[in-house]
């Protein structure tokens, strides 16, 4: 088995770790669970870090277990949270969970003969217990003074622009622990880990196993990801950057990671690929010496797209970036579809036209004028004699016409003058 706790040390993904932890795994096949809150029917990628932290977990040979909180997911996590958060009911939980199911399956192994993980789901034992049960088989080996010393309450009931802390969300941690325990028993689990706010939840988790049966379990936390330049990671100005294709397309997923400072892809590349460290290390040399060719980025970009999204997502992600700096036909803009299409040329002003004037032939020097791209029938044809107008990337003439044929997705065509300067005829 490989040494998991040096493979987190070396990708920098150590935060905390209880006594005894490293020595339990040396001893044995052992089995961890990492959980995950089903708030949205996907998960977006400050997710992948414990999702990574699993698959490195089934590599060196122990057995990971992915808990989705079915039943944590109505009460609310309040761990670096300022604000409770609204509710969700049965039926939305429901399809978040199968979403966030579906995802995990992408990266983890479910069916290895040998240390295949499995996916669990705590509404299933929670939903069975009633409140009396529970305040007496599990409330009563945790203290209140015990709870109340926990960061994630302290700074929710002593903070200064809260509201302090419901009762739900004060109870969040017992439930969490009440997970561990529960996997304790059934599954011989020994292990949870987790970012490095969830330290609190987890060592409550322990202190019942140790209280209620007599146990030893144990505790790994992982830094929480930050940027060098303090924004937040996996946010853009649009929002969450999410591992389903519907919220946010190949594209703009293979952008985010594309456009990571230098400083930050020397270290995501060694959080979010599982590449080994002397490829890494040999990869963040060349980098450094050609540090515009953006190496390090196009390497983690590559590796987690495809794991994300698939080799044909990458592909035409690829083909997607070459439009804007590249060499590319009208060809492979018609082979965009409409969301990726949009994604390229957010931002790009655009005019809408009928269907019926692109049916009957619309005529290059109105299209580029009377659209507003450019100021005058004469201005249109001054660049048209400098060869600097293009129609969805190729070059045309005075005698041009737009027609049906030149429709992208069915309803856009692509302007341009010179290399920068684009427009888009939205047909309505």
């Amino acid at each position: 088995m490989k040494n998991f706790v040096e493979e987190l040390k070396w990708r920098g993904l150590l935060h905390d770790i209880m006594p005894g932890t490293e020595e339990q795994l040396a001893k044995e096949k052992t089995s961890a669970y990492i959980g995950f809150d089903p708030t949205a029917d996907s998960l977006h990628i400050g997710s992948l870090v414990q999702i990574f932290i699993l698959k490195h977990f089934q590599l060196a040979g122990h057995k990971p277990i992915a808990l989705v909180g079915g039943a944590t997911g109505m009460v609310g996590d309040p761990s670096g949270k300022s604000a409770e958060r609204n509710l969700l009911d049965e039926e939305t939980l429901a399809k978040n969970i199968a979403g966030v199911q579906e995802q995990l399956e992408r990266y983890i192994d479910f069916e290895s003969d040998e240390n295949s993980a499995e996916l669990v789901n705590n509404y299933d034992w929670m939903k069975d217990i009633s409140l009396i049960d529970f305040v007496r088989d599990t409330g009563k080996h945790i203290t209140v003074n015990y709870m109340m010393a926990k960061d994630s309450v302290k700074k929710r009931i002593s903070g200064e622009n809260t509201d302090g802390m419901s009762f739900t969300e004060f109870t969040y941690q017992l439930f969490q622990g009440y997970d561990f325990y529960h996997l304790y028993k059934e599954k011989n689990c020994k292990l949870q880990m987790g970012g490095s706010d969830q330290w609190g939840n987890i060592t409550t988790g322990t202190e019942l196993i140790r209280r209620k049966a007599q146990g030893k379990a144990y505790a790994i936390t992982v830094p929480l990801v930050t940027k060098a330049d303090g924004t937040k990671f996996g946010k853009t100005e649009g929002g969450n950057v999410w591992l389903d294709a519907k919220r946010t397309s190949p594209y703009k997923f293979y952008q985010y990671w594309l456009n990571s400072s230098d400083e930050d892809a020397e270290n995501f590349i060694k959080i979010f690929t599982f590449l080994d460290k002397e490829t890494i290390e040999k990869l963040t040399a060349e980098h450094k010496e050609a540090p515009h060719m953006r190496l390090l980025q196009k390497t983690i970009g590559k590796e987690v797209t495809i794991m994300t999204h698939g080799q044909e997502a990458y592909d035409n992600a690829i083909k997607a970036s070459n439009i804007l700096f590249g060499k590319s036909t009208s060809d492979d803009l018609k082979g965009l579809d409409e969301q990726t299409f949009l994604d390229v040329f957010e931002g790009v002003p655009q005019a809408s036209v009928s269907r019926n004037q692109i049916e009957n032939g619309f005529e290059i020097v109105p299209a580029f004028a009377e659209t507003g791209f450019l100021k005058s029938n004469g201005e249109v044809r001054r660049a048209l004699k400098e060869n600097s107008i293009s129609v969805n990337k190729t070059k045309v003439k005075e005698d041009f016409v737009i027609t049906t044929n030149d429709l992208i997705a069915n309803k856009y065509v692509l302007l341009q003058r010179g290399k920068k300067s684009y427009f888009l005829l939205k047909v309505e």
